[in-house]
């Protein structure tokens, strides 16, 4: 089984080739640019030098949500083109899964954290077993108050995952729960990443293009200031 992997729900774009728990190649990018720009040129760059095309994979893998907005729109949107001109199955799996993937081997309690702004974080929280995950918590936009009180009832010292890492870090260490962050090289989302949560889900996992939508957990800003607004005028009214 061979999966080509995308990931886009940050600063970051990546993408990797995973055939039967190796990864083949891999490519990631966080130069400012819009993931338009770089994510499908950095596939045809990747595919190429390793030697790859688009029909010797068996499906198309790609991180859902959450995360960014226009991030995720670019990735799921990506996915779905390559499949339905390649005529492969997507395989969507959640951002925050597959952030944890990465640190499977690291026995003990991994939170996934992105930075989801207002003192937000997107948050799920995994034990890591003998390189296999057990989900805690599930995918929940939630505030950094609200996080460190359900965490401190684990009462386990905790691996924090992800672009928001170090702000959930600073804030959990601040009221005295035990944490560390990731290493460096495993911190941020990868499509490595998004190609072992999928692997755990195929072939079962896989969809028809027309199927992936990507998973947002909360509404946009624009949508909760136009929400807030038309409450304003119901109330003047």
């Amino acid at each position: 089984m061979k999966l080509l992997a995308l990931e886009s729900s940050a600063k970051a774009a990546s993408c990797a080739v995973f055939e039967d728990g190796q990864v083949l190649a891999s490519a990631w990018q966080s130069a400012g640019l819009t993931h338009s720009r770089t994510l499908l040129p950095m596939v045809e760059d990747m595919l190429r030098n390793s030697g790859c095309a688009l029909r010797d994979v068996d499906g198309i893998a790609v991180a859902a949500g959450p995360g960014s907005f226009t991030g995720l729109r670019i990735g799921v949107a990506s996915a779905k083109g390559l499949a339905w001109g390649a005529e492969k199955p997507c395989v969507p799996v959640s951002t925050l899964e597959a952030m944890a993937w990465p640190l499977a081997h690291l026995e003990g309690v991994t939170v996934c954290a992105m930075d989801a702004r207002r003192q937000q974080i997107y948050n799920a929280v995994f034990r890591a077993r003998g390189g296999a995950l057990e989900r805690l918590r599930p995918d929940r936009a939630v505030s950094l108050e609200e996080a460190a009180a359900d965490l401190a009832e684990l009462g386990e010292s905790l691996t924090i995952v992800g672009d928001g890492a170090q702000l959930c870090f600073d804030f959990l260490t601040a009221r005295g729960l035990p944490c560390r962050l990731a290493p460096p090289h495993l911190r941020w989302q990868s499509a490595v990443g998004v190609a072992m949560a999928a692997a755990r889900r195929w072939p079962g996992g896989a969809a028809g293009a027309q199927e992936v939508v990507p998973v947002y957990l909360r509404l946009s800003q624009a949508e909760r200031e136009r929400l807030e607004r038309c409450a304003a005028v119901r109330r003047e009214g």
